[in-house]
């Protein structure tokens, strides 16, 4: 079966294992696809439960980053959640904005820095798929 709607979001990294460490720890992601195309690292990185990727092309001359406001968004299991990574990433600097509570339907939020400046919010409390329900309904 072929692949249908929004599939990926491709993004440039200066060092591959940095970005995969990153995303590995604060989205709970995981490389899903690796491969070096004529010397330029490429990998994807998925949470497993959606056919959706984070594409990322590893460059010395990376594109300007996705931010501050423009993001990446993954939602975690719980506000304890949240603030628990959002202790971890306050520890290593990469905190941007937050933890915030803009009630429904944006919830409970936090901006991190990743290592080239793109931006990406954790959050719990966003209803994503009722909005989405709603409209086929």
């Amino acid at each position: 079966m072929s692949d249908l709607g929004i599939t990926h979001l491709a993004l440039t990294c200066r060092q591959a294992q940095r970005t995969i460490d990153f995303y590995e720890t604060y989205a709970g992601l995981t490389v899903v696809h690796d491969r070096v195309d004529d010397g330029v690292r490429v990998f994807w990185m998925g949470d497993l439960l959606r056919p959706f990727v984070l594409v990322f092309l590893e460059t010395q001359t990376p594109e300007p980053p996705l931010g501050p406001f423009s993001h990446i968004g993954v939602s975690v299991g719980s506000r304890e959640e949240v603030d628990r990574l959002s202790a971890l990433a306050k520890s290593k600097g990469v905190v941007t904005q937050g933890p915030n509570d803009f009630g429904p339907p944006v919830g409970y939020w936090v901006f991190l820095s990743d290592p080239d400046g793109h931006t990406l919010e954790l959050s719990y409390g966003q209803d994503v798929a009722a909005a989405v329900n709603n409209v086929h309904s």
